[in-house]
């Protein structure tokens, strides 16, 4: 008589030997764990960065992604675990930003949220893989992170199409393949992680003044909170880059006039408004720096384009945060302060 194969059979013998102990690996979790090197928190910012690229390089190098595509993966997750940190912890002393949930990992039905054994999580269907070559599939590994999502995005290929592809599927939203090639267009353009610098949107050696205004009521276009700071400025003072980022919006907008948007590394928009003009070298989907010249403080906007001098002249600056499916304004002027002091320290740093 001919045996017919029955699926659930398989899961229960990968139960039991879970349960049992025989399917783990010889060696145990802390005995495997690689030692301690001092916590994240406790490294400097450049080291952290320099670590985290000779990661991506290692695993560059074995999945024959670019880097850039890797890195832009990475920042793009740890951004979404910084928007929604409860439903995505981020890793307090990982270098790698990307999340898997416990279940995602391990596979939906396996018994053992905290497997590492690579032949049951791939009996329950987990994605988590082993990178770093100890035999375990960790979830708080770096390398294994890494190479997990690397396996998955280089299964139609390490082309832009192929990996783009990759990136619609895992994602299923436009927003998120955008927000991945702005980062891989940064990083491209660079050559480098430590991107992560920023600056005051005028320069300090100008007159201006601003206070935090951000959540106040206000009446022009209808009843609405003031979502940005006012910097007020003369006429014609240069408005800079805050960040290292993409220009996602150039042009007119009615309440806010000539106006530009950034796209930063940390996936916040930065919105620059009521404009007397723009550097005319300046176009949508340029890559920007810290401190370069965007365009000039005036008082363009609530009306067609072209309207002016319908309130004095100012730089409307805002920022917004993006979770994947939906952006909300937060509040600039501590980050401003914060950028303030640092272009007034950079100045005066003496020059050799």
């Amino acid at each position: 008589m001919k045996r017919s194969f029955k699926p659930w059979a398989a899961v229960l013998l990968a139960v039991s030997l879970v349960w049992m102990g025989t399917a783990s690996p010889s060696r145990s979790r802390a005995e495997t764990a690689a030692p301690a090197s001092g916590s994240k928190a406790d490294k400097p910012m450049k080291e952290i960065f320099a670590e985290r690229k000779v990661l991506l390089d290692q695993a560059s190098q074995a999945s024959g992604i670019p880097w850039s595509y890797l890195a832009a993966v990475d920042q793009y997750e740890r951004s979404l675990s910084i928007a929604n940190p409860k439903k995505r912890p981020l890793r307090k002393d990982g270098l790698i930003g990307i999340y898997y949930s416990e279940l995602e990992w391990v596979g939906m039905n396996n018994p053992d949220h905290e497997d590492t054994d690579l032949r049951s999580i791939a009996v329950f269907g987990g994605r988590g893989r082993d990178g770093s070559g100890d035999g375990l599939a960790d979830r708080n590994n770096d390398l294994d992170l890494l190479s997990t999502a690397a396996a998955h995005l280089a299964r139609h290929g390490t082309q832009p199409d192929q990996l783009k592809q990759a990136l619609q599927e895992t994602y299923k939203n436009t927003r998120a393949i955008e927000r991945i090639e702005q980062f891989v267009k940064i990083y491209e353009t660079f050559d480098r992680l430590d991107l992560h610098e920023h600056a005051f949107p005028l320069p300090v050696t100008s007159e201006y003044s601003y206070r935090g205004t951000w959540g106040a009521a206000r009446g022009w276009g209808g009843a609405r909170i003031h979502e940005g700071t006012d910097l007020f400025a003369s006429y014609g003072v240069p408005v800079r880059s805050t960040c290292y980022g993409i220009v996602e919006v150039k042009g007119w907008n009615n309440y806010g006039g000539w106006r530009v948007g950034l796209r930063d590394l940390n996936n916040v928009y930065h919105y620059y408004a009521h404009l007397s003009g723009f550097d005319k070298s300046l176009k949508q989907g340029d890559i920007v720096k810290p401190g370069q010249v965007l365009g000039w403080v005036g008082s363009s906007g609530y009306g067609k384009p072209g309207t002016q001098g319908k309130f004095p002249p100012h730089l409307h600056y805002g920022l917004y945060r993006d979770n994947g499916t939906k952006e909300w304004s937060f509040d600039p002027y501590p980050y401003l302060r914060k950028w303030e002091r640092e272009d007034r320290l950079r100045n005066r740093k003496p020059t050799s």
